[in-house]
């Protein structure tokens, strides 16, 4: 090999030249793919009220999908115990704790009867993590996934950023937020990798009954597509409905099929950051490697605090169940009152998902109002109230208010709304 002045990028006096004469033309200094994604709402809303909660400001914010309750006591207890433990303050291995896994598996057996091994259960850093990663480990430049609307923000992002490209089929409040087999059969073309299932629903608290779960399961086996499954608020049902797992009503799925879930909503857990992936072995096995070369294990710490949630009783989560339904109630009853508000009774986890487009289109504030977007920005300034916006879901003219906060802070914020819009 030559060296010296020869050698490419090295100028006479050793220093760096540039690689090409003029300007830069493949992308600016942040890549097209990460320049494309956009802040979570959810976040960046949450951020806000609490940005101005901490100037003074009297704000009630309803925008952060995450439980008010302390973390269980023994789970706490757990981590702190993990804490002193010299085994926990080295590496592990990538795809979780061998007795995490194990347990995950129980958890899932028992909680859903879906019947898996622990060599199935890839541990991630949270909820996201594991959609991300099943996304990155199913997806080849431009596979299509069919996504329900309303959806969570992070969905589509998650699609792209593999991609992939997110199919949108919008719901209705009159079809309870539920998409049909006959929508997705519409939808569908030679490029559909896989359909993006969510019961109960982050953001509009929709629980699918059990005959359409199996539906949509069954029509997914007959066309070959993958569908992968958010059971997070697998807990939090309300009233008569009752959460069931597609794969094991459908088990010829399970071949096809990825399970996402985590300790965050049910056990109050949400910055602990642990969740994880169930799915077949190849697939576990791929997104393994694929962690392996992101973030390698999830805290020790943090997993023995999931392990001890996982392995309990749940009788913690019933007490947070039962107030997330009185609340949810509440909500729904103090919307419903407001004229030009509409709002269907949540079902599961813990959102209102109220339509405002029969208050759009007025001068609010000094403001004329046009959008659910215009409309949060407004009750932020004027009523000191968060709310995230229906376009965040991909449901404009409508509004994501989480009841995951104290019943006073409750009845005051959407008193508060009430007020501003009268």
């Amino acid at each position: 090999m030559g060296g010296g002045d020869d050698q490419a990028g090295i100028g006479p006096l050793g220093g760096r030249v540039a690689c090409h004469d003029g300007p830069v033309t493949s992308g600016g200094r942040v890549s097209r793919r990460i320049a494309a994604i956009t802040e979570s709402a959810t976040l960046a809303v949450d951020a806000k009220a609490k940005a101005l909660q901490a100037a003074g400001e009297p704000v009630i914010g309803f925008g952060a999908g995450e439980p008010d309750f302390p973390t269980p006591v023994h789970v706490v207890e757990a981590a702190v115990k993990a804490c002193y433990d010299p085994a926990n303050h080295r590496y592990s291995p990538t795809a979780g704790l061998a007795d995490l896994r194990e347990a995950i598996a129980a958890k899932t057996r028992r909680d859903s009867g879906y019947v898996c091994e622990p060599a199935q259960v890839l541990v991630t850093n949270g909820g996201k993590h594991a959609v991300y990663n099943t996304f990155q480990t199913l997806l080849d430049e431009g596979d299509e996934v069919l996504v329900p609307a309303p959806y969570w923000t992070t969905y589509p992002e998650a699609i792209a950023l593999a991609g992939g490209r997110p199919i949108v089929l919008p719901t209705t409040a009159a079809a309870g937020f539920r998409v049909t087999v006959e929508q997705l059969a519409a939808a569908c073309t030679p490029r559909t990798k896989a359909l993006l299932f969510v019961s109960p629903s982050n953001p509009t608290g929709a629980v699918y009954p059990p005959v359409a779960v199996e539906a949509i399961g069954r029509w997914a086996v007959e066309q070959g597509i993958w569908v992968v499954t958010d059971e997070i608020y697998e807990h939090l049902t309300f009233g008569d409905h009752r959460f069931t797992s597609m794969p094991t009503l459908v088990p010829e799925l399970a071949d096809t099929c990825v399970v996402l879930n985590g300790v965050a909503k049910t056990y109050a857990m949400t910055g602990w950051r642990v969740g994880w992936m169930i799915g077949p072995r190849d697939v576990i096995t791929a997104a393994t490697n694929l962690q392996s070369h992101s973030t390698s294990n999830v805290a020790n710490v943090a997993q023995r605090a999931a392990l001890a949630a996982v392995s309990g009783d749940l009788g913690a989560v019933a007490e947070m169940r039962a107030a997330f339904e009185r609340r949810g109630r509440t909500m729904h009853r103090m919307l419903s009152a407001i004229p030009g508000v509409e709002c269907i009774e949540p079902e599961g986890a813990f959102y209102c998902f109220p339509s405002f487009e029969g208050v759009l289109g007025r001068e609010l504030g000094g403001r004329r109002v046009e959008t659910s977007v215009g409309l949060a920005e407004v009750l932020l300034d004027e009523a000191k109230v968060a709310v995230v916006p229906g376009e965040a879901f991909g449901a404009p003219g409508y509004a994501r208010l989480s009841f995951a906060l104290g019943d006073d802070d409750l009845v005051e914020g959407v008193g508060r709304i009430a007020d501003f819009l009268s």
